[in-house]
């Protein structure tokens, strides 16, 4: 009795099969990342959400913002907040925020019980989260020190400062009664990106980069200035350089959702800004009191 045999696929068969695979693939593996790109997208807004609502539960209690930085290397506002994004037990472990003879952010008891935690709401999980420093771990989000420069100059290459709702000093707290400008249209907290290997971007438990400066504009191809080339690693969309008299430290907005940054606004409304942005709008959703008429992105 003869068998019949079965016919398998042959070699161009095979490799049309292949090619309407790979099709596929290449088809599907985009939309599957945007996808996944819109999560994180998305957790990256209610990350701010959730730090826009601490800051306002701040200001309840306390009848103002809280200081953006007590100076270089003893506090900013991240453990100042931890009470009101139920991290209550972790902010009184945190000592010495504001005594400039103390305990600094980088050493013990701060780095053994705080600054060496990766804090969820703090990261955006678009981000690449890093340590520079001692296992001291950087952040996503800082808070709005105006149209000009870290240290808040009055002018900066012709940009008058305008008003900031944080100030990187002790003994300057903002309040809504200081916000002229409307809370709806003014800053409050904004996307950076953590720099990689000993880039300080992002390193926000240390004062220089608490906040993010409007004088750049989202995601800017200009470099972000820092007072040593050390602290300083270029990736792409992360230019720096050596801050100067011209061009002191400042640092943009940035981040790694596609041509956007997202920020939280001081009525606490998450509004996402396309890096296209005309700069002089830019500018002007950071002022508290310049009195511009802000309207559209």
């Amino acid at each position: 009795m003869q068998t019949k045999r079965r016919r398998g696929f042959t070699l161009v068969e095979l490799l049309v099969v292949i090619a309407i695979i790979g099709v596929l693939v290449g088809l599907l593996l985009p939309a599957v990342q945007a996808a996944r790109e819109a999560a994180r997208r998305m957790s990256c807004g209610n990350n701010l959400k959730q730090i826009g609502l601490a800051m306002h539960n701040y200001h309840d209690s306390l009848g103002t913002f809280p200081t953006g930085s007590s100076s270089c290397c003893w506090g900013t506002w991240l453990p100042l907040i931890l009470p009101y994004i139920e991290q209550e037990n972790l902010s009184d472990l945190y000592v010495d925020w504001s005594n400039t003879s103390g305990a600094r952010y980088s050493h013990a008891p701060n780095t053994t019980n705080v600054t060496t935690r990766r804090l969820a709401a703090f990261t955006c999980p678009s981000d690449l989260p890093n340590a520079p420093l001692a296992n001291i771990t950087s952040h996503s989000y800082a808070v709005n020190y105006g149209n000009t420069g870290y240290s808040q100059q009055a002018t900066l290459n012709g940009v008058v400062f305008g008003g900031a709702p944080f100030a990187p000093r002790l003994g300057k707290n903002f309040g809504f009664r200081d916000v002229l400008d409307g809370t709806s249209t003014t800053l409050m907290v904004a996307e950076v990106r953590q720099g990689q290997r000993s880039d300080l971007r992002g390193f926000s438990w240390w004062g220089d980069a608490s906040g993010f400066e409007t004088y750049l504009g989202p995601n800017s191809p200009l470099p972000d200035r820092i007072y040593s080339s050390g602290y300083c690693y270029e990736i792409p969309g992360m230019p720096c350089a050596v801050s100067s008299t011209t061009n002191p430290t400042t640092f943009a907005s940035r981040s790694l959702h596609p041509g956007v940054v997202q920020a939280v606004n001081c009525d606490g409304s998450v509004q996402t800004y396309g890096e296209t942005i005309d700069l002089n709008v830019w500018r002007a959703r950071s002022t508290t009191q310049a009195g511009e008429v802000v309207s559209e992105n």
